[in-house]
């Protein structure tokens, strides 16, 4: 994903609902209906949730230093996952509480009637635009991937948060209007309860949903299947090397991916004929996937017997362990030592 796209998709988001935010809060204070405070509350909230995610993208560019030496990429992925934690708590358990609290003492809207359905109708033409800016950014990357998959996958973690907030918030806002025009119908506080309910039960659904997917990048992921078949293509193409004794990939940030490799290699006659041979096949996996940018490639030459055995060494090139209850050195050279 392009950093200036989750960034337009932010700004837009931000716009909207600090705008939908002020016109919320106006209509609760003329009406008192619970789910327009509750709305209120959820755009507040999502407006502090666009600026960590603005925040976290910024000290993501950071220079790598000493204590960090990878770099500062995963700030956007922890950044992502305090947005979940205050969509949770700020929006979802607080609509929560404020049905709760409504069910007790439900009360009729019987002033300015008509300012929480006209509130509602401009907030979602608001928050259409912003839902539509941020369907369009994430049109140019997806492909063919289903919505669904592109949420779930997606290593940059903008995009997907403000689609799902952006699609919360107008469910959300349906919920309110369904909710503050069957109390006015009615003249039944119920069902102003009822909608805010709604909105809390589904703000609590995304914030889990955005959690657990947040989670996995924290905890680390490797490449996509089709970025790692083009490594592994790279990496045996040329004559330098004869197999991939084993390979592991991890995202160290949404547009930075580190490859370290064992592989196995034909005999060299010198260190300087090895390592061309290391720059050249570097040189192949960047070219095809330009997001490889740390590469440790160890060489090694290959044995069936190590591979076997599980231990992904070569005999030629182990280094012999001494034998601890002897004092011999009976194991040098043995196979997968």
């Amino acid at each position: 994903m392009s950093a200036n796209g989750g960034t337009r998709a932010i700004v837009a988001a931000l716009a909207a609902n600090v705008g939908i935010a002020v016109t919320k809060f106006i209509a609760f204070l003329l009406t008192g209906s619970s789910s327009m405070l509750a709305e209120s509350i959820h755009s507040v909230a999502d407006s502090g949730n666009q600026g960590l995610l603005l925040l976290g993208g910024r000290r993501a560019k950071r220079e790598a230093t000493p204590e960090h030496p990878f770099g500062y990429g995963r700030e956007r992925y922890i950044y992502a996952f305090i947005v979940a934690i205050v969509l949770f708590s700020v929006g979802g358990l607080f609509a929560l509480y404020e049905a709760y609290h409504k069910a007790q003492h439900p009360e009729p809207i019987t002033e300015w009637q008509w300012v929480p359905v006209a509130v509602l109708v401009i907030a979602i033409a608001m928050e259409s635009f912003s839902f539509r800016t941020a369907i369009q950014e994430s049109n140019q990357i997806r492909g063919n991937q289903s919505w669904v998959r592109f949420i779930r996958r997606a290593k940059a973690p903008e995009l997907p948060v403000v689609l799902l907030e952006d699609f919360g918030a107008l469910i959300g806002l349906v919920f309110a209007l369904f909710g503050v025009g069957m109390t006015l119908i009615t003249g039944n506080g119920m069902w102003d309860a009822a909608g805010t309910a709604m909105i809390g039960v589904l703000l609590v659904i995304i914030a889990i949903t955005l959690a657990i997917e947040t989670k996995s990048l924290l905890l680390g992921e490797g490449a996509e299947r089709h970025d790692l078949a083009k490594i592994e293509r790279a990496v045996t193409e040329g004559p330098e090397v004869e197999r991939i004794i084993h390979m592991k990939t991890l995202y160290l940030g949404p547009e930075e991916l580190m490859v370290a490799a064992k592989i196995g290699v034909a005999a060299c006659e010198t260190a300087e004929e090895l390592a061309r041979g290391i720059n050249a096949v570097e040189a192949r996996i960047r070219a095809a996937v330009p997001i490889a940018r740390v590469i440790y490639l160890e060489p090694d030459i290959y044995s069936v017997a190590a591979d076997r055995a599980g231990t992904g060494q070569a005999a030629p090139t182990a280094v012999p362990q001494a034998d601890t209850e002897s004092g011999s050195d009976e194991t040098a050279g043995r196979p997968g030592s």
